[in-house]
């Protein structure tokens, strides 16, 4: 299984922004699949308008880097909501304005009504979250974007945890597979791996980290089949 990476300067500041605001932390945790994972994630941390700032830059970094073209950011509620907005005015920093819309949980039955706020859903529309865990919010935002008559291009989140789910595959590789559509990481496990192994204070988890990407992790490099 390939472990090497290397770590850009936008994902190092990603994972000391982590760090700093407690989103990421290390030691002992019960994941919702029952599995014990030495890290955990909890982007709902990313709770103050700097952090958020550099959030929103590293996640523009990563499209850019990519090429994908897109016409609209969704924000899945709820996490995805600031998300999407602050990647929207990293974006404006840069010289793109894009417009942002959001979902609401329940349906508003007066005012505006309906599920979704902000712009029109048209064009291709990028969906932006914190992280994909069994992809089924990712399968219910595609759903409302198609039947809004948009189609969905991608999703941007902060971290691939590059676990197999059942299917052997992970959350982020059965997407592709099964919506044809890409999805794009700030960082992945394997870049975890490389900053946690370029921290002489972190040293000490990286056994963990490795043992449990042997256990769970998927290779990047293999096709999804």
């Amino acid at each position: 299984m390939n472990q090497g990476s290397s770590l850009r300067d936008h994902q190092a500041r990603f994972f000391d922004t982590a760090l700093r605001c407690q989103v990421l932390r290390f030691g002992q945790f019960t994941l919702k699949s029952g599995r014990i994972s030495p890290y955990f994630f909890n982007a709902g941390r990313f709770d103050h308008g700097a952090a958020l700032a550099a959030l929103g830059q590293c996640y523009a970094q990563t499209l850019e880097d990519s090429g994908l073209g897109f016409d609209l950011l969704f924000g899945p509620a709820y996490k995805g909501i600031p998300l999407a907005t602050a990647v929207a005015l990293a974006l404006a920093a840069r010289g793109r304005d894009v417009p942002v819309a959001f979902n609401r949980k329940e349906a508003k039955d007066h005012g505006e009504g309906g599920l979704l706020i902000g712009a029109p859903m048209q064009g291709r529309v990028l969906i932006v979250d914190d992280v994909v865990t069994a992809g089924t919010a990712v399968r219910e935002s595609i759903a409302l974007i198609r039947a809004a008559g948009a189609e969905p291009c991608g999703v941007l989140v902060g971290l691939d945890r590059q676990e197999r789910g059942e299917s052997g595959l992970s959350a982020t590789q059965e997407i592709t597979e099964r919506e044809g559509i890409p999805v794009l990481a700030v960082a992945r496990l394997d870049e975890l791996l490389a900053y946690t192994s370029g921290q002489s204070a972190l040293h000490e988890h990286l056994p963990r980290l490795q043992a449990y990407r042997a256990q769970y992790g998927v290779d990047p490099a293999e096709p999804p089949h």
